[in-house]
C-alpha cells in the first residue's frame, strides 16, 4: 500500500512540473487592442514606433516618422461619445513601467485618464481624432496608433 502512495505523489509531481516546463514566452512587443465595453466591438492599434529586446536579446526596432499621418491612414474605428473603452495587451511577458492614453485633434493632445483595469473614457466631444497609446516596460517601449471617429 505504502508503494502505490509512493507511485501516486510521483506521478502528480510528474504532472505538476510538466505544466512549468512547457511555458513559452512571447518576446515581441503585445498587440493592442481597443474593446468597447458597451458591445463585443474591439479593434487593434497598429504600431508606430518600437524599441523592444525580443528574443536571445535581439533589438526589435520599427520607426514612423510622423505619427498623426501613419494613423489616419489606418482605417477608421467609430464610437460614440463618453464611451468607455478596455485596453487590452495579447500578452504580458513583461513589467508595464508606464501606459498613456492620448486623443489628438488640430495638433491638440488630450491626455485621457487610465484606471486601474486599463479602461478610458472617450471625451463627448464629437470628430475625428488620433489614438496614441504609449507603453514603457521592463524589455523596451512601443507606441501604437489609430484613426478614431466619435459620432
Amino acid at each position: 500500500m505504502n508503494y502505490l502512495w509512493k507511485l501516486a505523489a510521483g506521478l502528480w509531481l510528474v504532472m505538476a512540473l510538466t505544466g512549468c516546463i512547457a511555458e513559452e514566452y512571447d518576446f515581441t512587443p503585445p498587440a493592442v487592442t481597443l474593446s468597447n465595453t458597451d458591445s463585443v466591438q474591439s479593434a487593434e492599434l497598429k504600431e508606430a514606433n518600437v524599441v523592444w529586446i525580443g528574443e536571445n536579446n535581439k533589438q526589435i526596432k520599427k520607426e514612423a516618422d510622423d505619427i498623426i499621418s501613419f494613423a489616419k491612414k489606418q482605417e477608421a474605428l467609430s464610437y460614440k461619445p463618453g464611451q468607455k473603452i478596455d485596453l487590452l495587451f495579447d500578452s504580458e511577458d513583461f513589467l508595464v513601467e508606464e501606459l498613456s492614453v492620448s486623443l489628438w485633434k488640430n495638433d491638440e493632445e488630450i491626455q485621457l485618464a487610465l484606471n486601474d483595469h486599463r479602461s478610458f473614457s472617450l471625451p463627448e466631444e464629437k470628430g475625428e481624432y488620433v489614438i496614441e497609446v504609449y507603453l514603457r516596460s521592463d524589455s523596451g517601449s512601443a507606441q501604437y496608433a489609430g484613426n478614431v471617429v466619435i459620432q
